[in-house]
């Protein structure tokens, strides 16, 4: 019966993330943001419980890839999809450009397939990362296209420029080689953790002052933290 709790946990993901996508369908950033959270939530039970049970399977490793594609992939996509629909005519009123332009957003989801398939075939992966992770993409897209529509007091068409041109940043990163600490914890000591206990109290104080949008700003140092601490580890 163990065996099967861990794979308990990824089906809810799974069903979190579905309805992550039908709220960014709807244009509902708020509730993305909520299930993407849940979603996650979730993500950590399946690997804790996997971990706590010894309850591996090969099942259970697909399934996990393919909860993370739904949650983590498909539905940050789709509002980012949702965002760029409703403003795209900030920059341009050609019919085609308005049209087709925000399936660019789909990227997102096409890049976090590839890095969820590289992820389960490399070995080096099993401490840290290597190139960001879905759910901290994920949790970037669904809280920066939340600030946008709720604290931007305009969208402006640089804004609009910077969101493009972060799509192709963003997808860059999934499959890049840049190491990338893991936020797993496995002790509640100092000494080792000062980069994620450091992160935590960041975002959480981030989130305080100014809401949601400190999520995305709390991805943005995790990477900048990262990027920093592999080259101090090159040297």
């Amino acid at each position: 019966m163990k065996r099967h709790i861990p794979n308990v946990f990824t089906s809810f993901n799974l069903f979190s993330g579905c309805i992550a996508t039908v709220m960014a369908f709807q244009g509902e950033y708020t509730w993305v943001v909520v299930w993407v959270i849940v979603a996650a939530f979730f993500d950590f039970c399946d690997g804790f419980s996997a971990r706590l049970l010894k309850a591996y399977s090969p099942m259970g490793k697909e399934l996990d890839s393919l909860a993370d594609m739904v949650s983590f992939g498909v539905a940050p996509s789709m509002a980012v999809f949702h965002f760029l629909s409703e403003n795209t005519i900030r920059i341009s009123q050609n019919p085609v450009i308005i049209e087709y332009l925000p399936y660019m957003a789909f990227l997102l989801a096409v890049f976090s397939g590839l890095r969820l398939a590289k992820f389960n075939i490399d070995k080096r992966q099993s401490d840290s990362f290597i190139g960001l992770n879905t759910p901290a993409n994920a949790m970037f897209w669904v809280s920066f296209c939340y600030g946008l529509t709720h604290d931007a007091p305009m969208i402006t068409p640089l804004l609009m420029y910077t969101v493009l041109a972060a799509i192709l940043v963003f997808s860059s990163l999934m499959v890049s080689e840049i190491p990338m600490f893991s936020l797993k914890v496995k002790s509640i000591k100092f000494k080792g953790n000062e980069y994620r206990y450091f992160l935590i109290v960041f975002m959480i104080a981030l989130v305080a002052y100014i809401g949601i949008l400190g999520i995305a700003g709390g991805i943005l140092l995790y990477i900048a933290m990262s990027i920093i601490n592999s080259r101090k580890q090159a040297e």
